[in-house]
């Protein structure tokens, strides 16, 4: 559940988890990310929640530490694992995105996340503008074509949408860029979302056409190698 695009699969529902460890781990971290367990409180004991979830200790173990190398939690001698405020999150990591998305963020949250995807975002254009190669390019044409051929499967075209912006990631040259597409991802999983029907269904007018002309400019700016054009692109594609 943390690989690239795992996050967008969530858009057609929950995902289910793979085995009894990542199952421990989507349970009890959405349950902490919702806020239906709240931070500062303490987790159940291990023989309660190993009968809840039906695993071993070991299984419980495992699956508590990986919660807190994500910062949601933290286990102490003699007290307990309590949860931990957001401030100590990773919020860099794919599933604690994930989970966001599924709960619902919140407009503070939504207002704090734009403010940082727009910086990465705008650089990265910048960059890719600078040091694209040819093969970049290629890509960048492929997956716009795909985002205008699957705009009524929002999935595939949420898809397309994260591929367009992980290659001006990969073009920028810029391993921090790079490292930052789980950001990407949550914002085009957001937005998509928002625009489905009650069913999670594409529009009838479809996905694509409100951003193609913006989609269109970024691309051809980032060809051309114009680093303020590629800016300018993502700024109005950001705005919209």
């Amino acid at each position: 559940m943390s690989e690239p695009g795992s996050l967008i699969r969530t858009l057609s529902g929950r995902q289910t988890a793979r085995n009894f460890h990542s199952y421990v781990i989507n349970e009890v971290g959405r349950a902490i990310v919702s806020g239906e367990m709240p931070v500062g409180s303490s987790l159940p004991g291990d023989a309660e929640m190993m009968d809840r979830f039906g695993v071993s200790r070991t299984v419980l173990r495992e699956a508590l530490k990986t919660l807190e190398a994500k910062g949601l939690v933290e286990a102490r001698a003699k007290v307990g694992t309590r949860v931990l405020p957001q401030s100590r999150w990773n919020l860099f990591d794919r599933q604690i995105l994930t989970w966001k998305l599924e709960s619902g963020p919140s407009p503070a949250f939504l207002a704090d996340f734009r403010l940082v995807r727009r910086g990465l975002e705008l650089q990265a254009a910048r960059q890719a503008a600078a040091n694209r190669e040819a093969e970049h390019v290629r890509l960048l044409y492929y997956w716009l074509n795909q985002r205008s051929v699957m705009t009524h499967q929002p999935e595939p075209f949420a898809m397309a949408e994260f591929e367009i912006h992980r290659v001006i990631a990969e073009a920028s040259g810029n391993p921090f860029l790079r490292a930052a597409t789980a950001l990407l991802e949550f914002g085009i999983a957001h937005a998509v979302q928002g625009r489905l029907t009650s069913d999670l269904l594409a529009p009838p007018e479809g996905l694509a056409a409100a951003r193609t002309p913006h989609y269109e400019a970024l691309v051809a700016a980032i060809e051309k190698g114009d680093p303020d054009h590629a800016a300018a692109a993502m700024d109005r594609l950001l705005d919209d």
